[in-house]
């Protein structure tokens, strides 16, 4: 009996230990914000994370906290977790690691009557989408693009707080007809464009001459708590490692890209 005690006790001081030991990878994310990031695992910031995770041996555990003003720091700020998988580089309230994708607002139009350039005579009299962005609803660069070329007449803002991310809600009005093109941020385009039920057209797009110091391209990297360099040089391990599986992902959403996967 005593040897079976001992035995049993072994076992479970063996199993405590390797629990005690568990690694775990703690991932900011909004709950609702596809193509990122969603409670279903359903984003590609979802799947990068879960591949990151495997790489690191770690389990992977979210800290789920929609993404408004305040974010960086009522999530990473407090400590409730490690990474963000998606922000721009060099964001400043956070380390970066080294970029994995760079993208760019583009034009989305339908197939039949694309509009995909600042230079195309219809923009003029079309109908145009913008997001709208933050709580002030300040305009995008894209928006601000519009407005030096002159086309003000005919644009609708569309606010991100809303029924569903503002990407989808112009790439919705885009397929109905109640728009003839838009200006979207590129990642965002790129899935409501493929999920719209019609052909869509993503093109990059190319800021006019007058608004040329604009910045419609972004790369975009991972960020981890400020100082924490042993974490973010792991993390860019992992990205050059695991690159090519991170390009698939990236494709697999029809990510626009600026960079060469």
């Amino acid at each position: 009996m005593c040897s079976r005690f001992l035995s049993a006790l072994a076992a479970f001081l063996t199993i405590a230990a390797a629990h005690a030991e568990e690694r775990v990878l703690r991932v900011c994310a909004d709950p609702d914000n596809l193509p990122y990031s969603n409670e279903r695992g359903e984003g590609f910031e979802n799947r990068i994370a879960q591949m990151l995770a495997g790489e690191l041996h770690a389990r992977l555990q979210y800290e789920w906290a929609p993404t408004l003003r305040g974010f960086v720091r009522k999530t990473i700020g407090q400590g409730l977790c490690d990474v963000f998988i998606g922000v721009p580089a060099r964001f400043e309230r956070v380390t970066t690691t080294r970029p994995y994708y760079r993208s760019s607002y583009v034009f989305v139009s339908r197939a039949s009557t694309p509009i995909a350039s600042f230079d195309d005579p219809a923009l003029s009299r079309a109908r145009v989408g913008v997001q709208l962005v933050g709580n002030d609803l300040a305009a995008t660069p894209a928006a601000f693009a519009l407005a030096a070329r002159g086309v003000t007449d005919r644009v609708q803002g569309f606010p991100m707080m809303g029924d569903g991310p503002a990407a989808q809600r112009i790439v919705h009005a885009l397929a109905e007809g109640r728009l003839d093109t838009a200006l979207v941020w590129g990642p965002q385009a790129g899935y409501f464009a493929a999920h719209a039920g019609q052909p869509l057209r993503v093109s990059i797009a190319v800021p006019p001459p007058e608004a040329a110091g604009m910045p419609f391209e972004f790369a975009i990297a991972m960020g981890v708590k400020r100082g924490n360099r042993a974490l973010r040089d792991e993390l860019d391990a992992a990205i050059e490692k695991r690159r090519a599986e991170i390009d698939t992902i990236l494709a697999s959403y029809n990510v626009p890209r600026t960079d060469k996967p």
